[in-house]
């Protein structure tokens, strides 16, 4: 299995010289291709073209005027340098051109063809025809292609000196990379030190010129926030759990400790089982909470999720509230609307429903009111459908509501009444549970508590 580079500066480099390398190939190889299949047909067309023109004058005017023409032709230009023309007479005698004589190496054969030929002195590649005319005259046409080495030789270097300055550029490309990646993972390393050390507040410094790591490092940051909560609520809720079962443990114990030492009669001594009784049931109640709340938040009810129609559901659980409300001479109402048919569990979302309830009922007055109201909440993102209890108590303080639905809290209005702060905490799990979330508002008078619930599909 091939093994792809890491990710680093210096593979950033390399990928990057070598891609550039590779375009500047594909840049190069056409204009090669090009120059030497192109430009070398054109060139034989040319000349092929030349000698049918000097032909035809040698069959019109004679072998006397093809050499007049070919003299006032090459007269006055440098041989040698662009183009080279012989005219000999049968018995191979020059006639006219810039040539002193018919090449020794040369072969007498007819067409097109490439060869090299002292010009000067000097060996010249040539590209070239030769016609063999009537009575023996023979006719070179041919190309000076030594004319292009120059030519050639600035392209070369110019594919060079392209490359070097790629390379160039690559490395200090992968240089200055190197250093910004080292300073990005310097302040990273720092922070993480920092977070390692127990300064959970410290977070990644976010770069303010919006490139690619931006997002990381808000992500990044949000995940430190979410982690800073859930280590700040474990150590509230272990605060919370040793305060909560330290006042029913220590009754307990006090009860038991009375029983042993003074021995009271039957009657008291039942009566102090009971109590001891009622101070079990209170620690049971916090440990079914928190048990149930893990339980909600590992997601782990998500797969016994079934359909749910949330008026049966509320008109279940204001059913099962309705007398404890008659006997307070508070009227309890249940009014749902529309098509109120989600997936979910349908043990929480009414646990969830009658611990509002049962706040409402605990905190309304006598002859209050609690209005239960269910509804499909128009233009809400997943079609969300929400549960509303509203009752005309006392209400919550408004700088308190964020702080109700954390586990254990309890306000100063609750000191008095019964139960250990978990109640909303429950409410808000099985909310987000199911796609939504609990929000508390003022009823004027009162609370107005709401439950949504995005529709999912089974």
């Amino acid at each position: 299995m091939l093994k792809l580079p890491g990710f680093s500066a210096r593979t950033i480099a390399i990928g990057y010289a070598v891609i550039s390398l590779l375009v500047l190939a594909m840049f190069a190889g056409p204009l090669w291709w090009a120059w030497n299949t192109n430009i070398e047909q054109v060139r034989t067309d040319l000349l092929q073209a030349d000698s049918r023109r000097m032909c035809n004058l040698f069959a019109r005017n004679g072998p006397f005027a093809l050499a007049a023409a070919i003299d006032s032709q090459v007269m006055g230009t440098n041989d040698g340098v662009r183009k080279i023309i012989l005219f000999t007479a049968p018995n191979g005698v020059k006639l006219a051109g810039n040539l002193p004589g018919w090449p020794a190496d040369l072969p007498h054969v007819d067409g097109s063809s490439s060869a090299t030929i002292d010009v000067d002195g000097m060996p010249r590649r040539i590209e070239m025809v030769q016609v063999t005319m009537a009575k023996g005259y023979r006719l070179l046409v041919a190309s000076n292609l030594n004319r292009f080495d120059v030519l050639e030789r600035l392209f070369i270097y110019g594919l060079l000196g392209c490359a070097v300055a790629v390379l160039l550029v690559a490395a200090l490309g992968g240089v200055m990379i190197r250093r910004a990646l080292l300073a990005r993972v310097q302040n990273i390393s720092q922070t993480t030190s920092a977070i390692i050390e127990g300064q959970l507040s410290r977070r990644l410094a976010e770069p303010g010129d919006g490139d690619e790591l931006q997002l990381l490092t808000q992500t990044v940051n949000r995940m430190l926030d979410q982690i800073e909560h859930l280590v700040t609520g474990v150590q509230d809720v272990s605060n919370a759990i040793a305060h909560d079962l330290r006042t029913p443990l220590s009754e307990l114990r006090a009860r038991l400790e009375e029983l042993s030492v003074a021995r009271p009669s039957d009657e008291e001594t039942y009566a102090e089982i009971d109590a001891a009784i009622n101070d079990v049931d209170r620690v049971m109640s916090i440990f079914n909470a928190l048990l149930r709340l893990a339980e909600i938040d590992s997601g782990s009810r998500r797969g016994g999720f079934v359909d749910v129609d949330l008026a049966r559901l509320g008109a279940e659980v204001a059913e099962f509230y309705l007398p404890v409300a008659e006997l307070k001479d508070i009227a309890l109402s249940f009014v749902p609307t529309g098509n109120l048919t989600t997936v979910g569990d349908p043990v929480l979302l009414a646990q969830a429903l009658g611990n509002l309830v049962e706040n409402a009922l605990k905190y309304a007055p006598e002859h209050g009111v609690i209005a239960i109201t269910a509804c499909r909440l128009a233009g809400a993102p997943n079609n969300t459908l929400e549960l509303v209890v509203a009752d005309n108590g006392p209400g919550v303080a408004e700088n308190e509501r964020p702080k109700v639905v954390e586990r254990f809290y309890r306000g100063d209005a609750s000191r008095g009444t019964p139960g250990v702060g978990l109640g909303l905490s429950v409410v808000s799990a099985v909310a987000r549970l199911h796609g939504g979330g609990l929000t508390l508002a003022d009823n004027a008078p009162g609370l107005r508590a709401t439950l949504q619930v995005a529709v999912q599909r089974a």
